[in-house]
């Protein structure tokens, strides 16, 4: 699969020490396991010149305090708080300085964030997903993406989750709902 490094990022998704990290409060080993895979394809969109852009899960201590329904917390403890390590992205990852950051609060990293604003500005129009989990955060991203006429193409082989279904969830609805999946091995700059 040729994507064109003028019109394509790679979106890195929450690649954070709160949940890649042993010692993370919501840690998955699928999640850390999802670290080599992701440093190989941020190496390989920095060779090809594709823009990379990293979402940070980020909660402030209070954010859900008036909450009405929505309450991460509440589903998932404190987690990544704001200026805490855990919601640092993880060491291994090779972060350059064109690298674009969005912070983001929900699990969809299109919800009251400048990505959508940031992707139009670049001419972007396809988006390859990588990073955890892939059924919470990359699943709710990529099908924002895809609402809003971004092509997202889930790299299922870079993918971090809690249990390998999750993953097969996540992809197999990808591709029925609103996009595609691939391998590292079929990603192709060009």
């Amino acid at each position: 699969m040729h994507h064109d490094p003028a019109t394509t990022a790679l979106v890195v998704v929450d690649m954070q020490n709160g949940f890649c990290h042993p010692e993370g409060s919501l840690y998955a080993p699928g999640s850390e396991a999802a670290i080599e895979p992701v440093a190989e394809l941020v190496d390989r969109a920095h060779d090809a010149g594709a823009p990379v852009v990293y979402t940070r899960d980020v909660h402030p201590p209070d954010q859900f305090e008036d909450a009405h329904y929505y309450d991460e917390f509440d589903r998932w403890g404190e987690h990544v708080l704001e200026g805490s390590w855990e919601a640092e992205i993880v060491a291994e990852l090779p972060a350059a300085d064109a690298d674009h950051t969005v912070v983001k609060h929900t699990y969809d990293a299109f919800h009251r964030t400048e990505l959508e604003g940031w992707l139009d500005a670049h001419g972007i129009k396809t988006l390859l997903f990588c990073g955890t989990l892939a059924n919470v955060c990359v699943f709710h991203t990529a099908g924002s993406a895809g609402l809003r006429d971004f092509k997202p193409v889930l790299v299922e082989d870079a993918l971090g989750y809690i249990e390998e279904d999750h993953r097969e969830y996540a992809v197999d609805h990808t591709e029925f709902l609103y996009g595609e999946s691939t391998t590292r091995e079929e990603i192709a700059f060009a």
